[in-house]
This record gives C-alpha cells, structure tokens and sequence, in this order.
C-alpha cells in the first residue's frame, strides 16, 4: 500500500491513444538502466516485423524541445521543482501535438518514448519534493492526459546505477551530478508509479543480463501487438 493517497478519478484521466494498428510505448528508468540499449534492440526487432518505429527522448524531439532540454540539462543554478515539471510539460505537450500523434496516425507505427510522465513523477514529484498529485494535476488537460499502451520500468538499484556510471565515464548533467540519496527517491518514484499505473507500467529486473532483459522485453511487446490497444471510458478529446 502507498503512503500517498492519489484521487482515482485523477487517475483515470490518463489513457492511451486510439489509433488502430499503431502503438504508444516508453521507457523508464534511472541512469544506467539499460534504456538506451534497450530501445535499440527493440527498434530493430519491430522494423524486423515490418513496423513503422520512432523513437523520441523526453525533453527533445521537437525544435523547441530540443533547446528545452539543453538549457535544463546544462544549467548551472538549480530550477525550482514547479519550474522543472512546467518546463517538461511543455516540451511533452509539444512533441505529442507537433509529432507522434501524427505519426501514430500512420498504420502500423511504432512510437517509442525515452522518458514519459513517470519520469515526471519520480524527478520533481518524489525526488523534488512537488508532489505526485500536482504533477497528475499539470498533466491533467489533453494532450498530457495520453500515455502509451505499455511502459517498460528497468528497475535498478542506486549502486548499479552509480557503478555503470563510473564505467562510462561520461559527465554528469544536472539530474546524474545529485547523489545517491535522489537516485534513491527516484526509485521511490518510480515504483509508486508503477503501482499507480498497474495496467501499463511493466517492471522488469534490470539488473540480469542484457541479452536476457531484451528477450523479456521482445516478449511483453509481442503480446501487446497481438491485442487491441488498452482502452478507457472517456473519449478522446480533440
């Protein structure tokens, strides 16, 4: 049972899109998860099937989203949390109008998101302290009230995370230079999500081999692809 007590009926404004034949999915996790590895292989498996696919990172895909992400990655002062999740928001409101329902409106398309709403609510709802309900409430109007048919949480621990970092090397942006104790608020954040979106938000041990992980992956997505689109009781709005 969650400490947080989320409104259903907030909840259930969140749906997926409808657009037959074609499907919404996203990846979630802390640095060092494996998404970025992951999307890959799983591009090539669907293109494999004869799928349209499109992957877009979240800030970015989009020309303002894009500067977006590099003034708040790159930034040298801390933001407000209230700032951050606008911020956010809005490149996410953009990359859906201006890109992938378009693209969802194709047959056979696959979209395929690096980040999405969970991220929002492990970042500035948990780890920043904004709140899980007033980050639901920011994306409470359409279009931030779609979220994809399946969302693939890698679930790993702060220290594999902090490990795989240091193997890499790369410099850290301004979430990756936080420490140890946000990264395990993330996780927090993550798994409440996870538990507030059941229906959609699969968890996977990403800890196990890669190779392993891609197969689990393969497998949920093929079942997803061979039933209709999850659906809600509101309409779509346009």
């Amino acid at each position: 049972m969650t400490k947080y007590t989320i409104p259903q009926e907030l909840i259930n404004k969140f749906r997926a899109p409808e657009f037959p034949g074609s499907f919404f999915l996203s990846f979630e996790g802390i640095e060092g998860a494996g998404k970025s590895t992951q999307i890959a292989k799983l591009k090539d498996y669907l293109e494999h099937k004869n799928y349209r696919v499109l992957v877009l990172r979240e800030p970015g895909g989009t020309f303002f989203g894009e500067r977006l992400r590099e003034a708040v990655l790159n930034a040298k002062t801390e933001l407000h949390p209230l700032a951050e999740a606008h911020l956010f928001a809005s490149s996410r409101a953009q990359l859906l109008t201006e890109v992938t329902l378009k693209e969802l409106a194709v047959p056979n398309t696959v979209v395929i998101y690096d980040r999405y709403l969970d991220s929002s609510i492990a970042y500035q709802g948990i780890a920043r302290g904004l709140g899980v309900k007033e980050i639901l409430d920011i994306h409470s109007i359409f279009p931030l009230t779609l979220v994809p048919h399946l969302t693939i949480y890698l679930k790993i621990t702060p220290e594999v995370s902090e490990k795989r970092q240091k193997i890499r090397n790369a410099p850290k942006d301004y979430f990756e230079s936080r420490g140890i104790k946000f990264y395990e608020s993330l996780v927090e954040g993550y798994d409440l999500a996870a538990e507030m979106f059941k229906d959609r938000i699969l968890k996977l041990d990403a800890n196990k081999n890669f190779s392993e992980l891609e197969l689990e992956i393969q497998d949920a997505v093929t079942k997803l692809l061979s039933s209709k689109p999850k659906t809600w009781n509101n309409d779509l709005e346009t």
